[in-house]
């Protein structure tokens, strides 16, 4: 399992886990739930914030939301 702040631009993974139940609850009222399948983007330039496709939309996240993300490469 990796974080989704490891994951680079174009990689699709899929949601596992979160290891903040704050950062559960915002995401999951956004659509993103354990078994989504997600993209990587866009990253800024110093790494904050990532853009992700999930759900048929994208989402922007800052880094440190991101880092509480466990997923799994496809």
């Amino acid at each position: 399992m990796k974080r989704l702040s490891e994951i680079k631009i174009g990689k699709k993974v899929v949601i596992d886990s979160f290891e903040n139940d704050e950062i559960f609850l915002k995401l999951m009222e956004m659509g993103c739930v354990p078994g989504e399948k997600v993209m990587v983007e866009q990253i800024a330039p110093f790494k904050d914030p990532i853009s992700i496709s999930v759900a048929g939309y994208r989402l922007s996240l800052r880094l440190d939301e991101a880092e509480h993300i466990l997923v799994t490469e496809l």
